[in-house]
């Protein structure tokens, strides 16, 4: 009988282990570290064996004007075939170029099978030729990219008009040629075991904080997923708190945010294929200001602030407080009000947060339904929606008048928030809010809001505390806070990043 139990779990690892190789052949891990040969049949070889099953991976063979055998090897439709025809294989054919010589020892070169081929895979193409154990590197990538275009999602009255698109190395130039200082470091890292994702962490050395750094370099290099499609991966497996609804790392279409941020010393994190940057670490404040907060004066940037904050304020509370005072305190309603309320819910058959519940719902509904159908179709469909949903639902006896005014204002409050991310997470908060205010009232709201304010004091984005500057209280980080100060009162980076360079300005501000 034992014998019978270690046949039948042997027999599960040899599965396993099988299931195990099957996968692990498809990876990029799984080449072998294998050096390449003199011999040009044999190197082709071993990409054919890697890449050969594969229809679209070319390999065009060719004799150079010496006589010398060569191939250059490329996935078909990764790479520029102008290039590789009249630049390549036309210059090699008809020059009589020295295959040893200068001309071609200054390519990059490799003589690993796993790097060759990685550069395959990332659009480039690679020359072998035979008597040389080297494989040469062209940069041939010809596929079709987005041009730099205005950000969708980030829009600004006054500012830049360009935004990051899916190219990396677009990404990273659009915040050189603003940022033109050689302390700008930039580190690469390859993320993703099957997608190969590269990805750049870029911050301003002598400012930014080498422990925040460090800390954000080790949890990149400990990620260990099979693919990255897009900065959200990345986003919430290095995050601290994963289960929060608020966002702990800023996403940004624009270069000139990310390099405001990188100047206080925080840290970009820029991934191929998306036009999204992540900024790290973050706090609260942030995700409430725009970057033309910086390009207007201070006293007109402080205002739009205000209405920012009084818009977050109506989206999550409007609702819950309305069901709240008509369930539970109308003696602070005012009488001409509290009338003309009760005349409008005398025919509505549901209590007022069951009515609230429904109202947000299908305004919710019509918001994603919108976003998903097609452009110049979704935001007509969005208004003429909720316009008709709205009518028919009050003359149907369904909910008050008041309930769609209350339901229209959160709406647009919502919408006043700079970031989706965290408008997404007000929206999500109203619910359990408007439960709770249906349940118990004032003292349902007061509740939970002090739970919000103990959850938002408890987090930290590597290592700074989320409520920062209000919590730790910092007097001189409360000058950007709610109240934008004049930039010439800024002198010093905010200090709740560490920065190793405190001074914004080393001689002083013109007053």
């Amino acid at each position: 009988m034992s014998q019978f139990w270690k046949a039948w779990e042997e027999r599960k690892r040899s599965q396993k282990q099988r299931k195990l190789d099957k996968h692990s052949l498809k990876s990029m891990e799984s080449i072998p570290e294998t050096r390449l040969s003199s011999s040009l049949q044999d190197n082709l070889s071993l990409f054919e064996a890697q890449l050969g099953n594969s229809d679209d991976f070319v390999i065009r063979r060719f004799q150079v004007k010496s006589g010398q055998e060569a191939a250059i090897l490329f996935i078909e439709g990764m790479v520029d075939r102008e290039i590789i025809n009249n630049y390549i294989i036309r210059s090699m054919t008809s020059t009589n170029l020295s295959m040893t010589g200068p001309e071609v020892n200054e390519l990059e070169s490799t003589n690993q099978l796993r790097q060759a081929i990685r550069n395959i895979l990332t659009g480039n193409s690679v020359l072998l030729l035979d008597g040389q154990d080297t494989a040469y590197l062209n940069n041939t990538c010809g596929w079709d990219r987005r041009g730099v275009e205005e950000p969708k999602t980030e829009s600004v009255v006054r500012g830049p008009r360009d935004g990051f698109s899916e190219t990396l190395t677009v990404n990273s130039a659009l915040i050189r040629t603003r940022l033109k200082d050689p302390n700008l470091h930039l580190k690469h890292f390859v993320v993703g075991q099957r997608t190969q994702t590269d990805v750049h962490v870029m911050h301003i050395q002598g400012i930014a904080h080498q422990p925040i750094v460090q800390e954000i370099y080790r949890r990149i290099e400990s990620i260990n997923i099979d693919a990255i499609l897009e900065s959200g991966y990345i986003e919430q497996i290095i995050q601290d708190r994963r289960w929060s609804p608020f966002p702990q790392i800023q996403n940004t279409e624009r270069p000139d945010k990310v390099v405001a941020n990188l100047l206080e010393g925080k840290v970009a994190i820029l991934v191929d294929g998306t036009p999204f940057a992540l900024i790290a670490p973050a706090v609260i404040s942030q995700f409430y200001q725009s970057p033309e907060d910086y390009y207007e004066r201070f006293y007109i940037a402080t205002f739009i602030r205000l209405i920012r904050a009084t818009s977050v304020i109506i989206a999550l509370l409007l609702p819950s407080l309305y069901i709240a005072f008509s369930s539970f305190h109308p003696e602070m309603i005012p009488s001409r009000l509290l009338i003309a309320m009760a005349a409008g819910r005398s025919t509505v058959p549901f209590p007022s947060v069951v009515e609230a519940i429904i109202m947000e719902m299908a305004i919710e509904i019509l918001r994603e339904a919108s976003v998903r159908l097609p452009g110049p179709i979704g935001p007509t469909i969005g208004i003429v929606g909720a316009l008709v949903v709205g009518e028919a639902a009050v003359s149907a006896g369904l909910v008050s008048p008041i309930m769609v005014i209350i339901v229209a204002l959160t709406t647009i409050g919502s919408f006043a928030t700079p970031s989706y991310s965290a408008a997404i997470a007000i929206r999500m908060l109203r619910f359990p809010l408007m439960i709770l205010a249906g349940m118990f009232g004032l003292y349902g709201i007061m509740l939970f809001l002090i739970i919000i304010l103990i959850h938002l004091a408890s987090l930290k984005s590597f290592g700074v505390p989320y409520m920062t500057p209000f919590s730790p209280v910092n007097l001189l980080g409360l000058r950007d806070y709610i109240i934008r100060a004049p930039l010439n009162w800024m002198k010093n980076r905010p200090a709740m990043f560490h920065p190793e360079d405190e001074k914004r300005s080393k001689g002083g501000w013109r007053s």
